[in-house]
């Protein structure tokens, strides 16, 4: 996705991904109310006063990833919430799942790439936070770090097809809505695990 080097396409991504993430969470916390979810390391004890697009410009000012890392944190935070479904995203814990995914990117794909320290710091949490939540992220995605290029580039289409669709979009109406027994909204897709 060499076109998410221009500064406009960056922050076009991110306004698209906060207020997709901002739709999954408002739904998810009215979900709450009706389906029990799990309390992780991931939430806080109160609902972040800072927005979900002003949390990712800082991340996206102070860590200095590639673009490529927003793209492969958004299918970290799918395959989290694919494998954790009774961890949904939500107002209390977006804020640390985005720090934590984009910091699990950036080392895995970046040469180069901040600390924990770091990170904890641009994320308004502590060092010792920062590590837990990293562990348990990594445990929550079974360690399934790798994206092979036709996934990110199926990530990217859909993230290109969604942007050039703007305003955001409607949630109840996009591909992310999931219906089992209990609804909860799911970020994109599901990926054929036997070809990675």
């Amino acid at each position: 996705m060499a076109e998410l080097e221009s500064p406009s396409a960056m922050s076009k991504l991110i306004t698209f991904l906060s207020s997709l993430l901002q739709k999954v969470a408002e739904s998810n916390d009215v979900n709450r109310r009706f389906h029990p979810q799990k309390i992780s390391v991931f939430h806080g004890l109160t609902i972040p006063t800072i927005s979900i697009q002003s949390y990712l410009e800082r991340i996206f000012k102070y860590a200095n990833c590639s673009p490529s890392c927003f793209v492969v944190a958004y299918v970290y935070l799918d395959r989290f919430t694919q494998r954790q479904p009774s961890l949904p995203i939500n107002s209390f814990n977006v804020h640390r799942l985005l720090i934590t995914s984009v910091m699990v990117a950036a080392k895995f794909l970046d040469d180069m790439y901040y600390n924990n320290a770091y990170y904890a710091k641009v994320g308004g949490i502590s060092t010792t936070e920062m590590n837990f939540l990293e562990v348990d992220f990594l445990f929550g995605m079974s360690f399934h770090l790798n994206v092979t290029p036709n996934t990110f580039r199926t990530y990217c289409t859909y993230l290109q097809r969604e942007m050039i669709l703007q305003p955001p979009v409607n949630v109840a109406e996009s591909s992310l809505y999931r219906t089992a027994k209990s609804p909860k909204l799911q970020l994109c897709f599901n990926e054929d695990e036997s070809t990675q």
